[in-house]
């Protein structure tokens, strides 16, 4: 079973998001963003090291292995023919250790990037382009750029690290609070705990929005005006919606305009565009969740 969950730091900000399995072989299994990688190890490596100076026992190991993501509704048909395992068994955000079309050692974790129903298969790097050639000789599989993936976690109301999640903001103010469990509430044994368990009970001053707009492209960086054209925020990621025919983004507010339904507008180009807080996902998710 797996679950997103954040690196913070001691003001309360985000180092990274990760997403942590706990496998049946008796271990954790750990994907970092790879721009984070080296600063997320760091971090892993002086922690341990403290765990073992406390009589402990564990370590750290990196895997060498590469990431294909397999996304879309025509991903379990697909995979299905190369795989033993029964992926009508297999949940949103769990995974297998398994062998995947001939090649051995793979990891299939039925999570993404896309909103969609899909996997991301962790295979030995030296057999990920055998992999990703075979899912490409098959008619229904296509590759996709990263402007393809960015407007798939656009629409899905997903954040990218560096953009809308960085060691500025909060779990609370991105909205994020749901990947901190009520143990670790409690216990507020975690980096930053003081910090964010305040913003909790005193609401944070700003809030990760959605908004939608008609006219050219909202961008990053480009500023949220209120009502009065003062402004009241920043873009962090934005785009075209191939799939709502409209602009969509996702930014940071003052609270005080946070709520969707709110009439704000953004600024293009010197020039002035409505804007509307508007509740994310833009587009409804298709995750699979097994009966």
């Amino acid at each position: 079973q797996g679950t997103l969950t954040l690196l913070t730091n001691e003001r309360g900000g985000i180092v990274d998001d990760l997403i942590v399995t706990n496998t049946a072989e008796d271990h954790l299994y750990v994907v970092s963003n790879a721009g984070c990688a080296d600063k997320d190890l760091a971090i892993m490596e002086d922690r341990a090291a403290e765990l073992r100076a406390a009589g402990s026992d564990v370590h750290l190991e990196v895997l060498d292995n590469a990431l294909l993501a397999l996304q879309g509704p025509s991903m379990a048909q697909v995979l299905q023919a190369g795989l033993s395992d029964d992926l009508t068994k297999l949940s949103f955000m769990t995974s297998t250790a398994t062998t995947v079309f001939g090649v051995p050692g793979c990891r299939v974790t039925r999570c993404g990037y896309t909103g969609e129903d899909g996997v991301e298969i962790s295979v030995p790097a030296g057999r990920a382009v055998e992999l990703a050639e075979q899912l490409l000789g098959i008619p229904e599989v296509w590759p996709a750029g990263l402007a393809a993936r960015d407007s798939l976690r656009l629409e899905a109301g997903l954040c990218l690290y560096g953009n809308d999640i960085d060691e500025s903001t909060t779990p609370v103010e991105a909205g994020l609070l749901w990947t901190l469990g009520k143990r670790r509430r409690a216990a507020m044994d975690f980096p930053g705990a003081a910090i964010i368990m305040a913003q909790v009970k005193e609401k944070p001053k700003r809030r990760r929005v959605g908004l939608t707009s008609v006219g050219p492209p909202i961008r990053p960086h480009a500023a949220i005006l209120g009502p009065e054209g003062t402004p009241v925020g920043t873009v962090t990621s934005g785009c075209p919606s191939p799939s709502l025919g409209k602009n969509i983004a996702m930014g940071y507010v003052e609270a005080a305009h946070s709520r969707p339904g709110t009439a704000l507008a953004v600024e293009v180009r010197k020039k002035q565009h409505p804007a509307l807080v508007t509740k994310m996902p833009f587009v409804p998710t298709h995750y699979y969740v097994a009966k």
